[in-house]
């Protein structure tokens, strides 16, 4: 695929490099540790720095995320994260001097992006991303969102085993717990890895196509390719194993039926139905549904995920739900949901029989302000009840 206003040639190393990241960005399985290393002596290299004492592994963002607290907080931070059975106790009087994002990370990146920014025009910039970063940027940004919601929600979360933890946020939101707030913000200061790979793949394009010279971000370009999050100080590396399970829907949401969609070595992951966060009973529920147990549901943002999975149609012919309105057009149905609009569909009958002469019947969900049956008909085509007056319908 190319754009007009990209040349043939580069839109040619765009996709070979979108293809590559994309990989990169969605790989689970084992890190090629000695390789990420270099990776990681690289970028220190590159930005003036003596190579870290220390490089420490951890088998998830969250474990590491934990650590980092440890190590750029405060006596009452440190103390706030302690009793989370996270860490190896050494960890917890290592002196890893500063925070080095900047000049390992930030530095070289702002580089790079401004050679960008020289190469292309305005309109070649937004062309060139997003041909590369309009496909795979929303999904990487999404799994980094929630991988970082479920981090902070740890904190909101301590009455499970310590060492098997799922997170189990339902919704975004700002943080009100101190601790989680602590985790949330060493997120931000990751350095992430895989996840970087829409922009990677982006300025990696640009380099194969001779616009720019990638050699300040060889070291975390190293490190991407083969390993997950990392947090650089003066003397430590704390970096990320990749995950284990990566389980996505055709549209590259977090989505698995049984177990968690996103999964760590060490049990850290995220439940997800098609990128909605939910319990990680949830597929199970899912998997024995009934109107029953949709009516038991509490939380209505679980209700719609069970409705729709069970079936709108099938919901309101096995829930009692009441015909209150019948015309030339249909059958108007209502069924009350607590704590949520009522379902409201129209039932129709389509006017062009089957092959085999007989006529299928549809379900039409509508407004729950719709009060007649022509009148919801006539709102799926944008009509008042009185403007609709097909002559034929198809």
């Amino acid at each position: 695929m190319s754009t007009p206003v990209l040349h043939p040639r580069l839109a040619a190393h765009l996709a070979d490099a979108a293809a590559e990241w994309d990989l990169a960005a969605h790989a689970t399985g084992p890190a090629d540790r000695s390789a990420a290393e270099e990776g990681v002596r690289a970028a220190y290299h590159a930005a003036g720095l003596r190579e870290p004492r220390q490089i420490i592994w951890f088998a998830s963002p969250a474990q590491a995320a934990t650590a980092a607290v440890v190590l750029s907080g405060d006596a009452e931070a440190r103390a706030a994260v302690r009793g989370f059975g996270l860490l190896p106790p050494a960890l917890l009087d290592l002196n890893a001097g500063p925070l080095v994002r900047d000049p390992v990370r930030s530095a070289p990146w702002e580089q790079v992006r401004a050679q960008a920014a020289s190469a292309l025009t305005p309109t070649a910039w937004a062309a060139a991303w997003e041909f590369v970063g309009g496909g795979f940027w929303p999904q990487v940004n999404r799994l980094v969102g929630e991988i970082r919601r479920g981090i902070g929600r740890l904190a909101a979360d301590q009455t499970r085993p310590a060492r098997v933890r799922t997170a189990t946020s339902r919704e975004p939101h700002e943080p009100t717990d101190p601790v989680e707030g602590l985790l949330r913000r060493a997120t931000l200061d990751a350095v992430l890895g895989q996840h970087d790979a829409p922009w990677l793949a982006f300025f990696d394009g640009l380099a194969r196509a001779s616009l720019i010279d990638l050699a300040p971000l060889d070291g975390v370009l190293r490190v991407s390719r083969e390993a997950g999050w990392w947090w650089p100080f003066e003397h430590v590396v704390l970096i990320c194993e990749r995950p284990a399970e990566l389980h996505r829907d055709d549209l590259g949401r977090l989505h698995h039926a049984v177990g968690p969609a996103l999964a760590f070595p060490d049990g850290f992951g995220l439940h997800a139905w098609h990128g909605m966060p939910v319990p990680a009973e949830f597929g199970a529920t899912m998997a024995d549904l009934s109107p029953a147990a949709i009516r038991r549901q509490d939380n209505a943002e679980l209700r719609r995920v069970m409705l729709e999975h069970y079936g709108l149609d099938r919901y309101l012919r096995e829930s009692g739900a009441d015909a209150v309105h019948k015309d030339d057009t249909g059958v108007l149905w209502k069924a009350d949901l607590a704590d949520d609009e009522p379902l409201t569909m129209v039932e129709v009958v389509n006017s062009t029989p089957e092959p085999d002469g007989t006529y299928r019947t549809y379900f039409l969900r509508v407004p729950p302000w719709v009060t007649t049956a022509r009148e919801g008909v006539a709102w799926t085509f944008g009509m008042q009840a009185a403007q609709y007056q097909p002559h034929q319908q198809t």
